[in-house]
């Protein structure tokens, strides 16, 4: 067994992390209808009964994957995505008015958590001028004879990802199409938590792999292999 040093306090377990998440709070979470979404910290979210949380990230899963489960138990007050087509529940606590749901983009929405990792204030597109769901309380302004959107840059009190590897300094390698939005979520947090699958000791990278550097993140868990479970179930 390879002993993991730990020289800047980066390790830590499940317990310590979760202590960082309260109600009311903003979270960023990596993740495409699940795949690369953090299991352990979502899962640990829901056992503090944690509630009326603003979840911002590009889908609400499916009812029991990923993220989805904050959204089906009624945790979330607000959610910021691109889509919430494969969560059936969301739609539904959408439209009896209990969640509030800003929609933005695919596109957009990635460009708006880059601006904020970024210290940026707000971008401009034109994405999105001909749909009211999408302009509805936005500013637009016009600029060199074209019409944009003013969309502001996102951050949160807290960012989650999931990633494959991780080093001691919190450099992070991601597995396959699990990469997806998580390299830019762990920029636009506050304080930024990594659920990984593997800890390696320094030098235990390879430095082209590394996509995240660990100074965009704050701790690091180790997952304890929690599996996909790819079935759509009925609610």
């Amino acid at each position: 067994m390879i002993e993991i040093e730990n020289p800047f306090g980066k390790i830590a377990t499940l317990e310590q992390a979760l202590a960082f998440f309260k109600e009311e709070m903003t979270v960023m979470f990596g993740g495409f209808g699940g795949v690369g979404s953090p299991p352990n910290l979502i899962e640990g979210i829901l056992a503090k009964e944690i509630k009326n949380l603003t979840l911002i990230g590009n889908d609400t899963g499916f009812p029991n994957i990923g993220i989805g489960k904050l959204v089906s138990q009624g945790r979330a007050k607000k959610v910021i995505a691109s889509h919430i087509g494969s969560n059936p529940i969301a739609g539904k606590l959408m439209n009896q008015g209990v969640l509030e749901v800003e929609f933005s983009p695919q596109g957009t929405l990635v460009e708006r958590i880059r601006a904020g990792g970024m210290g940026l204030g707000a971008i401009l597109t034109d994405v999105g001028l001909d749909n009211t769901s999408v302009t509805k309380g936005k500013q637009q302004m016009e600029l060199n004879g074209r019409s944009y959107l003013v969309e502001t840059a996102l951050t949160a009190e807290v960012s989650i990802v999931y990633a494959e590897k991780a080093d001691p300094y919190g450099n992070l390698v991601y597995d396959k199409s699990a990469r997806n939005t998580n390299p830019l979520v762990a920029m636009a947090g506050d304080f930024t938590i990594a659920e990984v699958k593997e800890i390696v000791p320094l030098g235990g990278l390879d430095p082209e792999e590394i996509v995240t550097p660990g100074i965009f993140v704050d701790m690091v868990i180790l997952s304890n292999g929690v599996n996909w479970k790819w079935v759509w179930e009925e609610n």
